[in-house]
């Protein structure tokens, strides 16, 4: 092969001179297509509701709806009845004409149009009992009876109700700095969750008779109205969540007299629903910090499970500054709590479940909820409330203030498997984190699914990795999103997709930003510097309503770190990572150019000609690079060099390296993705270094980029991304000399 020849100038640094070309004529110019152009084409305009760095505005505002509710349960017929009540703050410098509520229990209605709207095809092989339910049976009645709407003073309100969503016209517009009260009275037929879907509704145990019920959505619920697009009434189709007020709630909850229940906010009549001994182990359990102390018995609810009482009890509840409210009863419930130390205050972790949820929830899930707090707060801010409570609900995972629903029970025998009980956890620490996100960084979840999900489940990696059990997370690790990232374009959308046109919701809103978040952490921000960050994020935000520019400008305004690069590809676009070793030559030096570099021309430098001795960097061929390696190169015999050397003070010398061997690495992106170049060499010695290069390197040149290493030892392998933190989708190119990977088969 050919010889390839550098060289290098000591002390001054040769150029080769452009040779004369014949005049072409000129080429249109271009638009700014550089990938590390800032993201000013795609962000909000900053204004004075939303500043520049990412924080609310002086003029920034959102609005509050009370709520005074009284519930029922009909534990027979599954129907839950109520009466609410209403007080909506204008707090924005609007005029309001009409207010937007929400229905979402409609979008099970029958005249729904979400299975509408959604592609169907047969299924050639059916359990008879599903072929029932779909082709059989007549639909049931799902959806709200609305009974009545009426003002303050009782008078009927207009309304129209538009599937999920409800405006309700005021006889004079609503002023800024107002209040307005009005009345809803409404039903509804609970839906059974494992059959019928939905994120709420019962579980049923049909040889007892009993049914566990988490119920949510269940009363109509005020919009959010804001700066950002006014009222946010985007129909509830089923995959884009909820966008809501904060407010506060005391509601009242009638059932069976020998339920138990929980549900957000602070129990105000304890005494009167729980018995003197279960208020005594209650209060034992506020002093406990080291495990849960059982509240109700298991043998409490297999004596209540038995009885189906007729009577009726009353639970009250009242929850200041939620955005929502949840509720889960059943007399078949057990119940136990901890307390839970925080930097500045001492919370309760509750957890209540069935006997079928035993040993693995009494074991394991009220000290995953107290490790959950702990995670998340130093992360974050303390939690705020008084309570997180964890229910025990198969086939779900569903979150709201205070309470959420977790799926994993052991086998009939009571035997869990690793798999369900790592579920399990990992359900209840996504779940309860949902609490910090969105319950209180309150974002619109209708719209951006990946700002509640994506974060929640970053969030969720680090609690789990902070479990110190090796914890098989499944989303966070760089390795994991690799197949999503490298599949089909046709089924892929960027992250800032909305909510309801995602193909892979999944990878998409949780696992994809995930991942993002956790590169940002440990590749490319740096532990200190993302931490700050995020930080600052979750407390600008704490109680607001934040927007995905608010996020991205936060963060790099906490950090000094451009991330615009970084945003614009992983979550506006669908670029992939991949990186790779191109080319690799060895050097030696010379002090007798080759023919190549006596025919170079020296380029008139700023002060002149540049003037030698030079010293050559002489490329050898690839065939003799691994001959070369093993004659280590001695720069000190190169005669001019050597002369150089011994104009020099004897400190000065003292100081320099001793280099033999001379290597140019050209690396290469196939992918579309920046990133950082994450370099790993191995010395023919067995010693290991490590370098990383910003992502900034391909900011002159997309497809390349070139580092010279000047080592004292042979190298013997050069690996990119050797602990796969990057994403990479194709490995087979990260590694020289090049191996042959093996394949699933091998």
């Amino acid at each position: 092969m050919k010889k390839i020849t550098l060289f290098f100038i000591l002390p001054a640094i040769l150029f080769a001179q452009e040779k004369a070309t014949t005049v072409t004529p000129k080429q249109s110019g271009k638009y700014d297509t550089n990938k590390f152009s800032q993201m000013y084409d795609l962000l909000a305009t900053p204004n004075m509701f939303r500043n520049a760095a990412g924080a609310p505005g002086p003029a920034y505002y959102q609005q509050q709806a009370d709520y005074k509710i009284d519930i029922e349960l009909d534990d027979k017929n599954s129907k839950l009845s109520g009466s609410e009540t209403i007080t909506y703050y204008n707090n924005s410098p609007d005029n309001l004409d009409y207010l937007w509520v929400q229905l979402d229990q409609n979008q099970q209605a029958q005249d729904s149009e979400s299975p509408l709207a959604e592609s169907e095809r047969i299924t050639q092989t059916f359990p008879a009992s599903n072929f029932t339910d779909k082709f059989l049976k007549k639909p049931l009645e799902r959806g709200f009876n609305i009974e009545y709407v009426k003002d303050s003073k009782g008078a009927p309100m207009t309304y129209t109700i538009n599937h999920t969503m409800m405006r309700i016209d005021l006889a004079s517009p609503m002023k800024p700095g107002t209040s307005i009260s009005f009345s809803v009275k409404w039903y509804y037929n609970i839906n059974d969750y494992q059959k019928e879907g939905g994120r709420s509704g019962y579980e049923s145990f049909e040889s007892e008779g009993n049914r566990i019920y988490v119920i949510a959505q269940f009363y109509p619920r005020m919009a959010v109205y804001n700066d950002v697009e006014g009222w946010q009434n985007m129909q509830f189709w089923g995959s884009g969540e909820f966008a809501l007020p904060f407010g506060d709630f005391d509601v009242n909850i009638t059932v069976p007299a020998d339920h138990v229940m929980e549900a957000t906010g602070e129990l105000m009549n304890r005494s009167e629903v729980f018995t003197p001994a279960q208020v005594k182990r209650y209060e034992l359990a506020q002093k406990t910090f080291d495990k849960p102390v059982v509240i109700v018995t298991q043998a409490e609810a297999e004596a209540a499970e038995k009885g189906f009482s007729d009577k009726k009890k009353t639970w009250k509840f009242s929850a200041k500054n939620v955005r929502d409210f949840g509720i889960a009863t059943s007399r078949k419930f057990i119940l136990d709590a901890m307390a839970v130390q925080l930097a500045t205050k001492t919370t309760m972790a509750v957890s209540i479940y069935p006997k079928e949820a035993n040993p693995l929830w009494g074991e394991t899930s009220t000290i995953t909820v107290a490790h959950t707090l702990k995670s998340y707060s130093s992360h974050t801010f303390d939690y705020p409330y008084p309570k997180a409570v964890s229910v025990s609900a198969e086939d779900q995972g569903m979150e709201y203030p205070m309470i959420c629903w977790n799926f994993g029970r052991p086998d009939e025998n009571g035997v869990t498997s690793e798999q369900v009980k790592n579920g399990m956890m990992g359900v209840v620490i996504h779940e309860v984190g949902h609490n910090f996100f969105p319950m209180i960084v309150n974002s619109d979840e209708r719209q951006w699914t990946w700002m509640d999900e994506g974060l929640n489940s970053f969030m969720e990696f680090m609690a789990e990795d902070e479990l110190g059990t090796n914890f098989p997370s499944r989303r966070g690790p760089a390795k994991n999103i690799v197949p999503y990232m490298s599949g089909d374009q046709k089924f892929l959308e960027p992250i800032m997709s909305n909510s309801e046109s995602i193909m892979q919701f999944g990878n998409n809103a949780y696992g994809k930003p995930a991942t993002g978040l956790n590169i940002l952490r440990e590749v490319i921000m740096g532990r200190e510097l993302f931490d700050y960050a995020f930080k600052v994020y979750a407390n600008r935000w704490k109680f607001k309503h934040p927007t995905p520019e608010d996020f991205f400008r936060t963060m790099e305004d906490a950090s000094a770190v451009d991330l615009d690069w970084f945003f614009r590809g992983w979550f506006y676009s669908t670029d992939f990572v991949d990186i790779g070793i191109n080319d690799v030559k060895q050097y030696y030096v010379s002090e007798t150019p080759t023919k190549e570099l006596k025919d170079v021309k020296v380029r008139k430098g700023r002060f002149g000609v540049e003037k030698g001795p030079f010293v050559y960097l002489v490329a050898e061929s690839n065939e003799e690079l691994k001959a070369n390696q093993k004659k280590p190169l001695k720069v000190e015999d190169v005669k001019l060099l050597s002369d150089y050397l011994k104009t020099l003070g004897v400190d000065e010398k003292g100081s320099f390296n001793s280099p033999k061997f001379f290597y140019e690495v050209e690396f290469n992106k196939p992918g579309g993705m920046m990133m950082p170049i994450l370099v790993e060499i191995t010395y023919e010695d067995g010693t290991v270094e490590n370098f990383k290069y910003p992502a900034q390197i391909w900011r002159k040149n997309n497809d390349t980029a070139r580092k010279v290493y000047a080592t004292e030892k042979a190298i013997k392998k050069i690996q990119i991304d050797p602990k796969l933190e990057t994403a990479d989708i194709d490995v087979t190119n990260n590694t020289w000399p090049k191996e042959i990977v093996k394949s699933k088969f091998d």
